[in-house]
């Protein structure tokens, strides 16, 4: 399902070269949920980034369904994002003077989607997070659970092969955080969409099927 192998990138300044990641190689299966742990500033987001096609690498290869993906021009790389590709942040990038059904139906707008079925999606998408009767709704008006609920939402609107979810219980309190881990692990159990997750919560980390733990930019065992 994703393939890294030899994977490094590092930052360049006039005088100074940071290595973020270094020599990364990791096989993530179909259907596979996986966390991402380790100390602030160990790669872990970078990690994400490089999976999610928004960052390139220095070196080495990245493979979502048998595709290389690295040498792609822009434009492909944003057309299979969009395709194949979901995201979930932590701080929910909600757009505040959108109702919760437009915030939903986003990612469909780069799509050749017509008015009426991307609003049945959206609707879709939101039955299954339970927030479909707060479609009419805006952010501000909503708690942090059921915002981020609706990132959910969209981030599976357009039914992503793959997940990517940076902190996503990081802004929540522990009962929030625990209903919006359920609702990821309905969606890898049910769903079978391959999820993975950037973490510092360790009790949330075991409850996925293997756990990635980086160390100044190498995966450790």
């Amino acid at each position: 399902m994703i393939k890294i192998e030899n994977l490094n990138k590092s930052y360049f300044t006039d005088t100074l070269e940071t290595q973020a990641l270094q020599n990364i190689n990791l096989d993530i299966e179909k259907g596979e949920f996986i966390s991402i742990m380790g100390p602030s500033g160990c790669g872990k987001s970078t990690l994400l980034n490089m999976i999610g096609l928004i960052d390139q690498p220095t070196d080495g290869q990245i493979f979502i369904n048998e595709m290389q993906l690295v040498s792609l021009p822009e434009k492909k790389l944003a057309e299979f994002r969009n395709m194949h590709l979901g995201f979930i942040f932590q701080s929910f990038h909600l757009i505040s003077d959108l109702s919760v059904i437009d915030n939903v139906e986003l990612p469909l707008l780069y799509r050749k989607v017509s008015a009426k079925k991307r609003r049945e999606m959206a609707e879709q998408a939101l039955e299954k997070v339970g927030l479909i009767h707060r479609k009419n709704h805006y952010p501000n008006q909503l708690s942090g659970g059921q915002r981020q609920r609706v990132a959910i939402a969209r981030a599976i609107i357009g039914q992503p092969s793959v997940l990517l979810a940076d902190e996503p219980t990081g802004n929540l309190d522990s009962v929030l955080g625990t209903q919006v881990m359920d609702l990821l692990m309905e969606l890898n159990n049910h769903s079978k969409v391959t999820i993975v997750m950037v973490t510092h919560d360790e009790a949330i980390a075991k409850r996925t099927n293997r756990i990635i733990r980086l160390f100044d930019g190498s995966i450790v065992n």
